[in-house]
């Protein structure tokens, strides 16, 4: 690992800004023979080397990550456990998974291994030996209590980000993290951008210079909303917690919003390339149309990050209907451009360019085509770190990065700049109360008379919705 690789010490940590082993540390060739080399030692001192797996919520990424863990080549995993709040969505998904034929040895979820509720972690989590793997891809709120049980049950973790969304909650990772490594148990975090070939590629080739000294970064993801926001689906019977639980990317205690689940990989993967997180965040955003869709988030977010050095990475998201899309992270050397990624998250198509044309004519390096998948990798890397007992953990770098996309999000919120201290201490912790919820607990946000949530407004409040 090379010094560019390690940014300038942060109050929170001073470990390794990669926190553990990256796709650079352990190569593709690698994985395969500690997967399939023998002698290493057992996930389990009864010498089963099947690793349980329990699966913490089961929307659409639990699947997904589901299905990438159990695609390891070698690795041996079985899902013996499931736990969500929504019975209909732990069915639903267990059935899909238990109809796709390469996984049918693979899945043993019987309903006395099914679990519903606020304390269905605890009982998934139960069902595994020490050694196994907690998968958690519930609401990022539950990051750091379902992680904290995980340990103390002397279980391995692979988490999806983010991993907390404001500074008390990356707090409470961080120090987990370390009692994680106190019982040299392995982290992963959804992060996979981290784990990809062709970027690592791009990566060392900056850090050797081709593309000169590293002085602006700019990134988008501007895209058509997810859903109708004429379209106002309605609580129903459901209880107001339930309803927002489900509706976590519309509350900042859920999820930090659009903005931090959206575009925490951008982020990372500007940060990863500079070798440092920024020091101070400036940014602008608005609610230019929310249809009858009632939420917290803003639909556009324009936001400048400032590094030590004085560097500068121009961000800017917006989810609006009939607008210009664009999706990709860029960034301009002192001797030329350079393409991080491009269209999406898999493939990257990196590139560095002679100069600051980015044109086709104009490439010095393109990586190469096709390109392994990243969201296997970051499953084959942790598997691999199990198997071997090699130091693994990137708790760490995933809250790290999860407040410096929330400082942004703050920092437009809030209409002022923060600096990454003021967003570490920030006096609104989110997520206090989710460690006591049951069915019938009130829910953290409440609407007003008219049925409306808090919502940010810049230069009112000392925090994003209240003061």
């Amino acid at each position: 690992m090379s010094a560019a690789d390690h940014p300038t010490p942060t109050p929170t940590s001073r470990r390794s800004f990669l926190g553990g082993i990256s796709r650079g540390a352990v190569a593709t060739a690698s994985v395969g023979t500690l997967l399939g080399a023998t002698g290493l030692r057992n996930a389990h001192a009864a010498g089963d080397d099947e690793i349980r797996v329990a699966v913490i919520g089961c929307g659409g990424r639990g699947t997904g990550a589901t299905i990438d863990a159990l695609s390891v080549p070698g690795g041996n995993l079985k899902v013996v456990a499931m736990a969500d709040v929504f019975p209909e969505r732990l069915s639903i998904k267990k059935q899909s998974l238990m109809a796709q034929e390469q996984f049918k040895n693979r899945i043993d979820v019987p309903e006395d291994r099914s679990f519903i509720g606020f304390d269905a972690y605890k009982k998934a989590i139960d069902c595994l030996r020490p050694g196994d793997i907690a998968l958690f891809a519930t609401p990022p709120a539950f990051r750091a209590l379902h992680f904290g049980y995980a340990i103390e049950k002397g279980v391995h973790t692979f988490m999806e980000k983010p991993v907390a969304v404001d500074g008390a909650s990356a707090k409470r990772i961080i120090e987990l993290a370390k009692k994680a490594d106190e019982k040299n148990l392995k982290v992963g975090v959804g992060l996979m951008c981290r784990h990809c070939d062709r970027r690592n590629e791009l990566k060392e080739r900056l850090v050797a210079g081709e593309a000169g000294d590293l002085i602006a970064f700019r990134g988008y993801r501007n895209q058509t909303p997810g859903h109708n926001l004429d379209l106002f689906p309605g609580h129903g019977a459901m209880p107001e917690l339930l309803w927002q639980v489900r509706r976590f990317h519309n509350f900042l205690w859920g999820s930090g919003g659009i903005f931090s689940d959206y575009c925490i990989h951008h982020i990372d993967e500007v940060c990863w390339m500079k070798g440092a997180w920024p020091v101070k965040a400036e940014a602008i955003g608005g609610r230019h149309f929310q249809g009858k869709v009632n939420d917290q988030n803003f639909d556009n977010y324009a936001i400048e990050y400032t590094f030590a050095d004085g560097a500068k990475f121009f961000y800017q998201s917006r989810v609006m209907k009939d607008c210009h899309q664009q999706f990709g992270v860029f960034g301009q050397g002192s001797k030329g451009a350079f393409t991080v990624s491009l269209s999406g998250h898999s493939p990257a198509k990196s590139a560095i360019y002679k100069s600051q044309r980015m044109e086709a004519d104009n490439v010095l390096w393109a990586a190469a085509q096709p390109e392994p998948n990243p969201y296997r990798r970051e499953w084959e890397d942790l598997v691999a770190a199990i198997r071997s007992g090699t130091a693994y953990n990137e708790a760490v770098r995933g809250a790290e990065v999860s407040l410096v996309t929330a400082m942004g999000r703050m920092a437009s919120h809030v209409g002022r700049p923060l600096t990454y201290q003021e967003a570490l201490d920030w006096g609104d912790d989110l997520t206090a109360a989710v460690a006591d919820f049951t069915s019938d607990s009130p829910a953290p946000v409440q609407a007003d008379a008219d049925g409306k949530y808090p919502v940010p407004d810049p230069g009112k409040f000392k925090f994003e919705y209240r003061s």
